[in-house]
């Protein structure tokens, strides 16, 4: 970053002491990135429920709302350039969350909102309160700019399988008609993609870009890695890269930082490789795609 004064960035999301989930996930990257970053945590837990067992609390929409009334008392929320979410507690707490997108807005058209839907994955199904799925379905998508879903989520949010990139490209074309400027599914692996291989796809008004990487043999897979991925893409293009650079390069990190965690952890080595955060030491090409 080369401005004076770092971007600010609004990050709203669940925290964890013990490992890299949510803000504990989030933050460090886009500091790394060179922004400044207000977490405002949704929970507070011991660590992660990858673990099993867990301690801690959710904090209700009021407490959230409060939190997000502090700061603009501060007048830092008219500064935000970029706002977050992730792992939504309730749905309460999404509508809190839309409130100060709006309210930010109104003083800064140009601010983005990247709204990471997270539901649920292959293997563990739905993980989230019953109300969030139609809450992100018919409220948060419509008001994002930017959503970074995983194969599971999309097809969870348009309820129809993916069968094919072609008609993944389709599909989150009809999603950029509801709302969102940029698509981007995540864990993508349809039936035509090699079995050894997996995608992420991004979509804008532009064209639309396909990023493969080897599959990674971890087990069990580290927690958190969409919310790494969706706080480096936001990192990236807030520092100006186009989508398939900003694409390229946030697939590099997480792709290193997988491959760099040791067998058996559920946590992404986010300090003892946080260089690839910054120059990820190889890239994949985003290839473009025609319209499908």
């Amino acid at each position: 970053m080369c401005d004076a004064v770092p971007s600010l960035v609004l990050s709203v999301q669940s925290h964890v002491a013990l490992g890299h989930v949510g803000n504990a996930a989030a933050v460090f990257p886009l500091q790394r990135l060179g922004f400044e970053v207000l977490p405002v945590n949704t929970v507070q837990f011991s660590n992660h429920t990858g673990y099993g067992q867990f301690r801690g609390m959710v904090f209700g929409a009021a407490h959230i709302r409060d939190v997000l009334l502090g700061l603009r008392e501060r007048g830092v929320l008219s500064r935000v350039a970029a706002v977050l979410s992730g792992y939504l507690g309730d749905a309460g707490t999404g509508e809190v969350i839309l409130e100060a997108v709006d309210d930010i807005r109104r003083g800064n058209p140009a601010v983005r909102y990247l709204c990471d839907p997270v539901m649920g994955d292959v293997g563990r199904g739905v993980f989230v309160n019953a109300a969030i799925p139609d809450f992100l379905r018919n409220q948060a998508i419509p008001f994002a700019d930017i959503i970074t879903p995983n194969q599971f989520e999309f097809e969870l949010l348009t309820d129809s399988p993916l069968n094919s990139i072609g008609q993944a490209v389709r599909a989150a074309r009809q999603m950029r008609g509801r709302g969102p400027d940029v698509v981007v599914i995540t864990s993508l692996a349809t039936p035509d993609m090699p079995a050894d291989m997996l995608g992420t796809l991004a979509v804008d008004g532009h064209g639309a870009w396909l990023v493969t990487t080897p599959r990674l043999a971890r087990h069990p897979l580290p927690n958190g890695m969409g919310d790494v991925f969706s706080a480096t893409l936001l990192g990236r293009l807030l520092a100006g890269l186009a989508l398939p650079e900003a694409l390229e390069m946030t697939t590099a990190t997480l792709y290193a930082l997988v491959q760099a965690t040791p067998e058996g952890s559920r946590d992404l080595p986010l300090v003892s490789a946080q260089q690839q955060i910054v120059a990820p030491g190889q890239r994949y090409q985003a290839v473009a795609l025609a319209d499908g």
